[in-house]
């Protein structure tokens, strides 16, 4: 064997032994999971921990609470940050070795948070501290979607990027849920005084410790073949590539060392950077509004106990992880388009009726939530594969991460802000009008798209 035939054996380990998919499904989706239950763990309990960190404001009790969505929204402006870097480091030195740095930032983030000073010991120092703790979160939460997205779908079986596609969603979901079980189970075995106090580092340790739990599923991952061969060309199998090596071509040592640039999926795929944002923010403001900010909504607007919100959050989180396959198998077998032009339609003409319905009636709010995640689905389930396919495998990373996650931090982690804003200034019934006119801009995208479900993967 030649050093050149070495040296692609080395980057290409499939070509041995081809990693199973589902332990390559369970690698992304259990360090997802985890990721996000550290991230959602602030909004859950953010009602609790804001008058601890963030001063009261004379006759508006409505201030500390603000505050906390504000921090929760800056956390999200550093997620292109996250989308590009580790982007750039999944496209460069493969998708695990972001992975593995993603959960290490949510992990020490998730730690900070949890030590965070009151405002009462400390004084600016402690929003200064959490501010610090969701920026290193986001920096982190923007890089896992860009690598996670690309290692799933690159994972997938023919026909079954769809299906696998929709398991960043049940694992997002999965976070979810542990981080809204942990908030509920915390609020009924505690004093709503314990968890202002206390209760609420509780689940960001935790968070913090299940973090070192997915850095060890995820060294068990293997790089998927796009990315292992980095020192191939764009295009070239490997066969092709031993064959321009003989010829005297590049040498592939050399090749490895072309890597692709920072913002080179910008520069040469500027109206795919585009699609990606219309595409997102529909799905985006709808996805952060029926998943973390309605329990919030619903308590600000309609008096709803905040103890129950959490068990609607929950229950509803659940029906919604198990719609998620089901959507991507449909997407793989009819096409994503028709999934995507539903939810985005269904938004447009529903969210304002859906969102006054919602009352302080338990199941009021459980029927809201979850009509609305029906029609999330045909965003969330195949959102990964879309995107992912509209990139060739060198920039595939980063050309998802910087123009999802920048679309997500405008629209998606304001919408907790923006919803309580309206409130706030005395315009409360704006918002549904929001959610539904940014869901229309995302059904005009689609009806552009081209139909991709049936098209081979770029390498």
């Amino acid at each position: 064997m030649s050093s050149a035939e070495r040296i692609v054996e080395d980057r290409a380990p499939e070509g041995a032994v081809r990693p199973s998919r589902l332990r390559q499904l369970a690698a992304a989706s259990v360090g997802n999971a985890v990721e996000w239950y550290d991230w959602y763990a602030y909004s859950f309990l953010a009602v609790y921990f804001a008058e601890q960190v963030f001063p009261k404001s004379a006759g508006n009790s409505l201030v500390p609470l603000l505050s906390s969505f504000a921090v929760f929204a800056v956390g999200f402006f550093m997620r292109p940050v996250g989308g590009l870097l580790m982007g750039a480091v999944a496209d460069r030195r493969g998708r695990r070795t972001a992975l593995t740095l993603t959960i290490l930032l949510m992990g020490g983030g998730s730690l900070l948070v949890a030590l965070t000073p009151t405002y009462a010991t400390t004084g600016v120092l402690a929003p200064v501290v959490l501010v610090v703790a969701r920026l290193v979160q986001g920096l982190s939460v923007g890089g896992e979607f860009a690598a996670s997205t690309t290692f799933l779908v690159e994972s997938a079986g023919p026909g079954r990027r769809g299906l696998f596609s929709s398991f960043q969603y049940v694992s997002t979901s999965i976070g979810q849920l542990l981080a809204s079980g942990t908030a509920a189970l915390l609020a009924t075995l505690l004093t709503e005084r314990q968890m202002g106090q206390w209760g609420w580092r509780v689940a960001f340790l935790i968070g913090a410790l299940l973090s070192l739990l997915g850095l060890w599923i995820r060294r068990g991952a293997q790089e998927t073949l796009p990315q292992a061969l980095n020192s191939v060309r764009a295009g070239e199998t490997l066969p092709q590539a031993l064959n321009s090596v003989r010829a005297g071509e590049t040498p592939i040592e050399q090749r490895a060392a072309e890597r692709p640039g920072l913002f080179e999926a910008l520069r040469r795929h500027p109206r795919q950077s585009l699609l990606i944002c219309g595409i997102t923010v529909g799905g985006t403001i709808a996805y952060y509004t029926w998943t973390t900010y309605l329990p919030t909504y619903a308590q600000v607007n309609a008096g709803f106990d905040k103890g129950e919100s959490l068990t609607v959050g929950t229950l509803s989180l659940i029906f919604f992880a198990l719609l998620q396959p089901l959507g991507g198998m449909l997407s793989d077998r009819i096409g994503r388009k028709p999934l995507l032009l539903g939810f985005s339609l269904g938004f447009a003409v529903l969210a304002v009726p859906l969102l006054h319905l919602v009352t302080d009636a338990f199941f009021s709010l459980l029927l809201v939530q979850c009509a609305g995640m029906v029609l999330l689905t045909g965003y969330t389930a195949i959102a990964a594969a879309v995107n992912a396919e509209m990139f060739p495998a060198r920039v595939r990373a980063a050309g998802i991460g910087f123009p999802y996650s920048l679309t997500v931090a405008l629209f998606g982690g304001t919408a907790p802000y923006v919803g309580t804003w309206f409130k706030q200034a005395g315009h409360a019934d704006l918002f549904p009008w929001y959610v539904a006119a940014l869901c229309l801009v995302s059904f005009v995208v689609y009806l552009t798209l081209p139909e991709t479900s049936r098209q081979k993967l770029e390498k």
